[in-house]
């Protein structure tokens, strides 16, 4: 399945996003699902929404013209993680990390997957970064490696973006990546089984059509199963969690001569067989 939220900002409504171009109207019927959230997912909603899908008085939208929201209403915390692609390491003249580097993307950031994203007033040097990011759909705490896929909702796609002016004059990351629009989310939560190969999936960017970055999840120095164990470790992940795995290299302020993200552009990420998000830059 894909679930996805539609409608105005702030007022999403949850929906399952079919091939026929509908929008299955989740809360038309099932009044008690208000949305996409903790309680969402510890009630076993996964099973609910299949039932709904069968069931002949359900409620549809045509889904042409619609908004889409971010396909997770507001989590707990939204949890990043930086270098965990060498090359993408490398282009940074950083080392490859012994150990994931982690960083909070604030939830205040979160934007719809085609919504503008918002250049900060005095923003020079701003960045796109496409990201493979998993929802997390039950409480998660000292997970072993071997289970953690088992903890694991859906996929989704993130854009990272970032003003790295702010990132490095600061001494830790947050407010270089988290100005408000700055965590493009969506299109479609992705139920596992829509995922044939986690460990090979492409993850692109492209700025006004031309491409930045062309990477392979199957190359992370760090897995998503080890990522869940290690962060699970000492922080409890709570339902509709995110973890945006890291981008590949090809971002455009490691390029020369560089390509920033300025008003008018048109950034596209993506990850295969997950999704696709368009922006403009305002």
């Amino acid at each position: 399945m894909k679930l996805c939220r539609f409608g105005e900002e702030g007022n999403e409504r949850p929906g399952v996003w079919l091939e026929d171009g509908r929008i299955l109207d989740v809360r038309a019927v099932a009044f008690h699902i208000v949305d996409y959230n903790e309680h969402f997912f510890i009630n076993n909603g996964i099973e609910q929404l299949k039932i709904l899908l069968d069931d002949p008085g359900a409620k549809y939208v045509e889904a042409e013209g619609v908004r889409l929201g971010p396909p997770v209403a507001r989590p707990s915390k939204i949890i990043c993680v930086g270098a965990n692609y060498a090359d993408h390491a490398k282009e940074f003249g950083h080392d490859i990390p012994e150990e994931p580097v982690l960083f909070s993307k604030v939830t205040s950031a979160l934007n719809g997957p085609n919504d503008p994203i918002q250049l900060p007033t005095g923003a020079q040097v701003v960045d796109g970064e496409a990201e493979l990011a998993v929802v997390i759909g039950k409480t998660a705490s000292k997970v072993a490696a071997k289970d953690a896929l088992d903890y694991v909702v859906g996929y989704t796609v993130m854009n990272d973006v970032t003003e790295r002016v702010v990132q490095k004059k600061n001494s830790q990351w947050m407010l270089g990546k988290g100005f408000d629009s700055f965590a493009p989310l969506g299109p479609f939560l992705v139920t596992p089984d829509e995922v044939q190969d986690l460990g090979n999936l492409r993850v692109w960017q492209t700025c006004n059509g031309e491409t930045l970055q062309n990477g392979n999840t199957g190359d992370m120095t760090f897995s998503v199963p080890f990522l869940i164990e290690y962060i699970s470790k000492g922080m409890t992940l709570y339902p509709g969690d995110i973890i945006s795995t890291g981008t590949p290299a090809g971002i455009g302020s490691a390029r020369n001569p560089q390509i920033l993200l300025k008003s008018g552009d048109v950034v596209e990420v993506g990850v295969d067989g997950v999704g696709v998000q368009r922006n403009e830059i305002v």
